[in-house]
């Protein structure tokens, strides 16, 4: 749960090693042992110092104690049956026996050191971030990233007011949010409540009517497991609710559609699986001190439309660019303009591999700002995951390709569109396609 200041609980633990019991470690072993200087290079881009000799020592720690166990299990085999042999000549079988014993006691406290090597093995492979595309520029920030295109013409508003300042009038109360709940939060009353109501069912209708995802409900709290196979945990518990009893909010329907897979083979025949969810989302907001504090750009708990696809290794580069469109196909009816973002290693996501962003224009903040984020993961959290899937050719198993995005943000959404058909008496024009779904034209001031 959360305290008065919408801060997550403290006092309970953050995250166990039973989350990663029985999975896959989140990098192939086998290439990083071949390429060590190529994992260094890879970390280098994102801002990180070397990490290979160190991950590599921790395996061949765990190795050598594998190797050790293997031995001294052959050994007691072979005893075993030597004191059978002996038993059955009547001859004296007691040292051998002793030996046996004492191998045994051997074996199960080599069984823990194996099992405390690989916790720390894992432990350290969960904490570094997925290998960046070539393609993705470097840099350390944001200021680095690449604009790739514009689209629309920013619409002409004569003296554009912040929606935070057009809101209070038009049923956006920040006031009985932080009331009720504290900093960050809103209520949307009349009007307002239905324009947001209507901007998600035109999202859901247009994701899977047009562009072929398949609309999940999903649960609103998760295990560890799940916060794990997405790779918000162990590293960003901080920017989690978690309730008391143990299970965490959703930070975005990624977490349970992505998760669908968890454990899973798939037929190679069914993919890509294409999901699309409308949800609340739930965040702390842990490095978002003092950004965005006016209106409701950044809050706490937002509504969004999720996309998540499942796909092959060699159709996730191009499931990337379906995402993307389908992401944009909604500014497009919406009328407003955006432009598309390629982001450079220091900003891309931890488990992204390659990430665009779409930023829309608000003539309020005189800026584009972000509104969707379409990630293409790669294998990287399959691997956590432990999803796979089975190739139609030769039946064998390969891991999945992950990709997310936000198809798209309902309350940034919301704010574009009061920005951008904001008029000189304070009323707000609702474009053409979310007509239908409000049942109204137009945002009206209240008394």
């Amino acid at each position: 749960m959360i305290d008065k200041a919408g801060r997550p609980l403290k006092g309970l633990p953050l995250f166990g090693h039973a989350c990663t019991k029985d999975l896959q470690p989140v990098f192939d072993l086998k290439w990083l042992r071949e390429n060590p200087d190529a994992f260094d290079r890879a970390l280098a881009r994102r801002g990180q110092g070397p990490a290979a000799a160190l991950l590599l020592a921790l395996d061949q720690e765990r190795r050598q104690v594998e190797t050790r166990l293997q031995d001294e299990q052959q050994r007691r085999n072979r005893l075993s049956k030597e004191i059978g042999e002996l038993k059955r000549t009547g001859a004296d079988a007691g040292a051998l026996m002793a030996e046996v014993a004492s191998l045994k006691d051997g074996l199960r406290l080599g069984e823990e050191e194996q099992r405390q090597a690989q916790a720390r093995l894992d432990e350290a492979l969960a904490s570094y971030p997925n290998i960046l595309m070539d393609e993705v520029p470097d840099g350390p920030d944001d200021s680095y990233n690449v604009e790739l295109r514009r689209e629309g013409s920013p619409l002409l508003v004569n003296k554009a007011a912040h929606h935070a300042d057009l809101g209070q009038s038009l049923g956006l109360d920040m006031a009985a949010g932080a009331k009720l709940s504290g900093a960050r939060f809103a209520v949307l009353r009349g009007q307002m409540a239905r324009l947001e109501r209507a901007i998600g069912q035109l999202m859901l209708d247009v994701q899977t009517t047009e562009n072929g995802y398949s609309e999940t409900s999903v649960p609103f709290l998760v295990r560890d497991e799940a916060l794990f196979g997405t790779a918000q945990l162990p590293k960003f518990a901080e920017d989690l609710f978690r309730t008391t009893a143990g299970p965490w909010l959703i930070p975005t329907a990624e977490v349970p559609l992505t998760n669908l897979v968890r454990e899973e083979i798939v037929d190679e025949a069914l993919l890509p699986l294409r999901f699309t969810s409308l949800t609340p989302c739930f965040r702390s907001e842990a490095g978002a001190a003092g950004k965005d504090t006016r209106g409701m750009f950044r809050v706490h708990q937002f509504p969004k439309v999720e996309l998540v696809s499942i796909t092959t290794p060699e159709q996730s580069a191009e499931e990337h660019e379906r995402m993307l469109a389908s992401a944009e196909s909604i500014l497009k009816k919406l009328g407003l303009a955006y432009r598309v973002v390629l982001l450079c290693g220091g900003d891309t996501g931890f488990a992204s591999r390659k990430t665009y962003d779409i930023e829309v224009w608000l003539p309020g903040q005189n800026s584009y700002r972000e509104i969707s984020s379409c990630s293409n993961c790669g294998d990287f959290q399959a691997r956590r995951m432990n999803a796979r899937y089975r190739q139609a050719s030769s039946k064998q198993t390969r891991f999945v390709h992950t990709l997310n995005g936000s198809g798209l943000a309902v309350g940034r959404t919301l704010v574009a569109i009061v920005e951008n058909y904001q008029e000189a008496d304070g009323s707000v024009t609702i474009p053409d396609a979310l007509r239908p779904y409000t049942g109204f034209d137009r945002l009206v001031p209240h008394a």
